[in-house]
């Protein structure tokens, strides 16, 4: 890739076009290089080096260029000398349909349950916000996150600096339409300020966690439409509510612990 090309990936368009994000610092890069020995995909990845780190060890196609340069490409102000181009991978989609949806005639796309819990983000705007949701579901593991249309990018550069690098370990889908979950996920759940205490035993049973947009939350029409059971974490103070990133942090601990 030419290195005018390599700078254009800052902008979402441009990485759509080329299928290819930026990933830069060492903490990423190596990161990186950890799910590469997994993830067969990302050995395409390309390195971009300058002198200071000319020996990095790398299995990738490492590229040595100046100092000018690097500033030229990289996001942040003060770049440390190493940056990644890395292919965009779609994860397998794989519609979770349980025994009990197929009796009730739903559509049996595939009729293996999964172990995975799906969380679903709707128009989520905050590139921290979702960096460190992205943190989380990779640390405790057993996650799938699904995007809907509208939501910030999560190759943007600060959701994948927000992101510790989690971004290379979570099977992550966007431009999931809310009205698609029904025909993936025979259980849903949401929050709500007047749902199920977070705590009950029966939360742990369902197939998709949704989420709604940071100032918005989710249509209620399309709640009620999907038949979402809603639960509430319970708190003492006197605030309205939880930051969107410190609630799903909180549901993902619960879905673990039980």
């Amino acid at each position: 890739m030419k290195l005018d090309d390599i700078k254009k990936l800052q902008q979402k368009k441009y990485r759509q076009a080329f299928g290819h994000y930026l990933v830069e610092g060492e903490h990423l890069v190596l990161e990186l290089q950890k799910a590469a020995s997994t993830q067969p995909a990302l050995t395409s990845s390309e390195l971009y080096v300058t002198a200071a780190y000319e020996h990095w060890q790398s299995p990738f196609t490492t590229h040595l260029i100046g100092e000018r340069q690097m500033a030229r490409l990289a996001d942040t102000q003060t770049p440390q000398g190493i940056l990644a181009i890395v292919p965009i991978i779609a994860p397998e989609v794989t519609p979770i349909v349980t025994p009990m949806a197929q009796s009730q005639e739903r559509p049996a796309i595939n009729t293996q349950h999964s172990p995975e819990k799906a969380i679903y983000l709707h128009e989520v705007q905050d590139p921290g916000n979702l960096g460190t949701i992205l943190r989380t579901l990779a640390w405790f593991g057993g996650f799938r996150c699904l995007l809907s249309p509208g939501s910030v990018d999560p190759y943007n550069p600060k959701v994948v600096r927000a992101s510790m690098g989690a971004i290379f370990h979570l099977p992550l889908e966007t431009d999931v339409e809310l009205a698609s979950l029904s025909e993936r996920f025979h259980r849903l759940a949401c929050l709500d300020l007047n749902g199920r205490s977070l705590t009950e035993p029966g939360f742990a049973d369902h197939d998709c966690y949704l989420f709604g947009n940071e100032a918005r939350g989710i249509p209620a029409q399309a709640l009620d439409e999907l038949n979402a059971t809603a639960y509430t974490i319970n708190g003492k103070g006197q605030i309205e509510s939880l930051n969107l990133a410190s609630a799903v942090n909180i549901c993902s601990w619960e879905l673990m612990r039980s």
